[in-house]
């Protein structure tokens, strides 16, 4: 994970998962990224954005406009 590209994104990527009524997982991202600033172990928001990133994905294929694809490149190249 590459910690500066995520921490630009987290903030959107909540806010989006908030939009498509995520909520849970909205709130789950949130909490690993305030635990990850904490003891800088990624594992939680690892986990969590590709969760994020996978919804992303397949409200993408229902409707095309439902979430940016620019957000999910950059969540994409977050991860890698």
């Amino acid at each position: 994970m590459k910690a500066d590209k995520m921490e630009k994104l987290v903030a959107e990527v909540i806010e989006k998962l908030e939009k498509l009524k995520l909520t849970e997982l909205a709130s789950e991202l949130s909490w690993c990224w305030v635990s990850y600033q904490n003891d800088q172990n990624p594992v939680g928001v690892i986990a969590k954005a590709g969760q994020a990133l996978a919804a992303f994905k397949e409200a993408r294929e229902k409707n095309v406009k439902a979430v940016a694809k620019k957000l999910v490149e950059d969540l994409e190249k977050a991860l890698a």
